[in-house]
C-alpha cells in the first residue's frame, strides 16, 4: 500500500474540517426538518437571495434547553451568534414555539441556531410570503356522542351564489344536490388529544401538535358545504372515551395551525346518534333522538336517514318555496335588505333546527351562579313532541332548544304575507326556544345576549343554531 505524502494529508484534513463547518444551504419555498441529535451544537444555514426574504422557524419538540435563532442578511457575516454586536444580526423571537423574520436579502445571508440540544424544528424561507402561520380562524365542533365526534376545519372557500332574475326567478329545490367541492382545495389534517395530556401547553406549531397528539379512528373525512358558512373539511371521529375532555387542532397545508378548540364526549349512557351530511339541511351536524342505525353505520347521513323522517321535511320545504314564488321575486321588493333567496335560506335553517332536535346533556362541571346554563328540555323518551315524524326511541334523552334567533332570522328575511311569526321573548318564547343567549331577549333588540353565540371554542352549547 502506497502512503500519501504528509503535505497531501494535511490538505485533505484541512478540506474536511472546512467542509464540516460549511452551512447547510436552504432553498426558497421548501420546508426543512432538522433534529438536534443529528446537528452540531450551533448549526448554521445559508439563506438564498430574495428581495423580501421571510424566514420562519417552528419548534416541533423541545430538549433540555431552549434554542435561539439568529439571522443576518449580510452574506459575508458568518459569525451569527447571540454575542454578536453587529447591526445586521437579528434574533428571531419565538412565541409558543413559532417565530419569523422578514427583511431584504439581495445577496442572501445566514441563519444560525444555538442551544439546539435535542430540539427538533422546521425551517422554511420564502420570497415575501409567510410559511409557518397560526391561523386566526378556529375549527368547529359539530357535536359529540359518548365515543364519536364531528369536527370541521375553518372555512376555506365561500359558497357560490347563483342569482336569478325576473321573470325567470328560480330558487333551489327542497332536496338540494351535493355540490362539487372547489378545485385544488387545501390539504387538512386533524390532530386530537385528551386535554389532560397537555397538548395545548406544548409548542403551538403544526409539527409540534402532530408529534404530541394521539392516534384516533377517522371513520370518514370529506369536504362539506355548511350553507352560508362556506366549505370546510369534515371529520367523523370514533374510538373516543366517554366523559372525557379533548383538545383538537387542524393543520392546513402541513404548516398552518388552526386551534385549539375543546370538546367533551357524552356520558356512557348517552344514546343519540349523530346526523350529518344532509344536502337539504347542510348545517345539521349533531346528535338527534333516533334509533341507533343499522350496522356497520354508526351515524346517519342522507343515505341512511329513514325516508319517513326526510320526506315530510322536504314536503314542507317544497310547499314553502311554492308559496314564496307567488311573490314577484326579482321584480318587486318587499325589503331593501332581503330577497326571496335569503328568505328561503333562513326558512330552511329554521325548519332543519326544529325538525332535528339536538340531543344534549347538562354540563359535567357545576357552573357558577353567573354562568349561563343551556336551554335544556326535561328528560323524555318515546315520541318527540317537536317532530312527530321521528321514530319512537326507548332511551331517555334531553335536547337543547333551538335559538330564538333562528326563528327571528326567518321572520326578518321573509315577506309578511307568509305569516312567519315567532313567540314573544317577554312571554312564552322560552318554552320552545333558547332565549337571551345571542340577543338580549328584549323584543326587537339585536345582540347583547349573555353569551353572544350559540356555542364557543370550549365546547359549551347553549342553544341550537344549526
Amino acid at each position: 500500500m502506497t502512503l500519501l505524502p504528509q503535505s497531501l494529508w494535511c490538505l485533505i484534513c484541512a478540506t474536511l474540517a472546512v467542509s464540516a463547518q460549511e452551512p447547510v444551504s436552504l432553498s426558497l419555498d421548501k420546508l426543512y426538518s432538522f433534529s438536534g441529535a443529528s446537528l452540531s451544537s450551533s448549526p448554521t444555514f445559508s439563506l438564498p437571495e430574495a428581495q423580501q426574504l421571510v424566514v420562519s422557524v417552528a419548534i416541533c419538540s423541545t430538549g433540555a434547553t431552549s434554542p435561539f435563532f439568529f439571522v443576518t442578511n449580510n452574506s459575508y457575516n458568518t459569525a451569527v451568534t447571540q454575542s454578536s454586536s453587529s447591526s445586521d444580526v437579528f434574533q428571531i423571537p419565538l412565541q409558543s414555539g413559532f417565530g419569523n423574520w422578514t427583511g431584504p436579502a439581495p445577496q442572501g445571508g445566514f441563519l444560525a441556531a444555538q442551544n439546539v440540544d435535542q430540539t427538533s424544528f422546521q425551517v422554511s424561507v420564502s420570497n415575501g410570503s409567510l410559511v409557518h402561520q397560526v391561523l386566526p380562524s378556529l375549527p368547529l365542533v359539530g357535536d359529540t356522542t359518548n365515543t364519536e365526534a364531528l369536527i370541521f376545519s375553518a372555512a376555506f372557500s365561500d359558497a357560490e351564489s347563483l342569482h336569478s332574475s325576473y321573470p325567470n326567478y328560480t330558487l333551489p329545490l327542497a332536496n338540494l344536490s351535493t355540490p362539487s367541492p372547489p378545485s385544488s382545495p387545501p390539504s387538512f389534517s386533524l390532530f386530537i388529544g385528551p386535554t389532560s395530556s397537555g397538548l395545548a401547553s406544548g409548542p403551538q406549531t403544526a409539527c409540534g401538535v402532530q408529534s404530541a397528539s394521539t392516534s384516533v379512528s377517522v371513520e370518514s373525512n370529506d369536504f362539506w358545504l355548511r350553507g352560508n358558512d362556506g366549505w370546510r373539511s369534515q371529520w367523523l371521529i370514533g374510538g373516543l372515551e366517554p366523559s372525557t375532555n379533548y383538545t383538537a387542532y387542524v393543520v392546513q397545508d402541513q404548516v398552518n395551525l388552526s386551534g385549539p378548540i375543546y370538546f367533551t364526549t357524552k356520558s356512557p349512557s348517552f344514546s343519540c346518534p349523530l346526523v350529518h351530511s344532509l344536502p337539504y339541511c347542510p348545517s345539521t351536524s349533531y346528535a338527534v333522538p333516533l334509533p341507533f342505525p343499522q350496522s356497520p353505520a354508526t351515524s346517519y347521513d342522507s343515505s341512511t336517514l329513514p325516508q319517513s323522517v326526510s320526506d315530510p321535511l322536504l314536503q314542507y320545504m317544497t310547499n314553502f318555496t311554492t308559496m314564496l314564488l307567488t311573490f314577484p321575486c326579482g321584480r318587486d321588493l318587499y325589503s331593501p335588505l332581503q330577497t326571496c333567496e335569503s328568505c328561503q335560506e333562513a326558512y330552511r335553517a329554521w325548519l332543519c333546527s326544529v325538525s332535528f332536535p339536538r340531543c344534549a346533556e347538562p354540563p359535567l362541571n357545576s357552573s357558577s351562579p353567573s354562568s349561563p346554563t343551556p336551554a335544556l328540555t326535561p328528560p323524555q323518551s318515546g315520541q318527540n313532541p317537536r317532530n312527530p315524524y321521528l321514530p319512537n326511541v326507548t332511551y331517555s334523552y334531553q335536547t337543547v332548544l333551538p335559538c330564538l334567533e333562528v326563528c327571528s332570522a326567518a321572520d326578518r328575511a321573509c315577506p309578511n304575507f307568509l305569516g312567519m311569526k315567532c313567540p314573544n321573548p317577554k312571554y312564552n318564547a322560552a318554552s320552545s326556544y333558547g332565549v337571551g343567549y345571542i340577543d338580549s331577549g328584549a323584543q326587537g333588540v339585536l345582540g347583547e345576549g349573555s353569551t353572544g353565540a350559540a356555542q364557543d371554542q370550549w365546547g359549551n352549547v347553549w342553544c341550537n343554531a344549526s
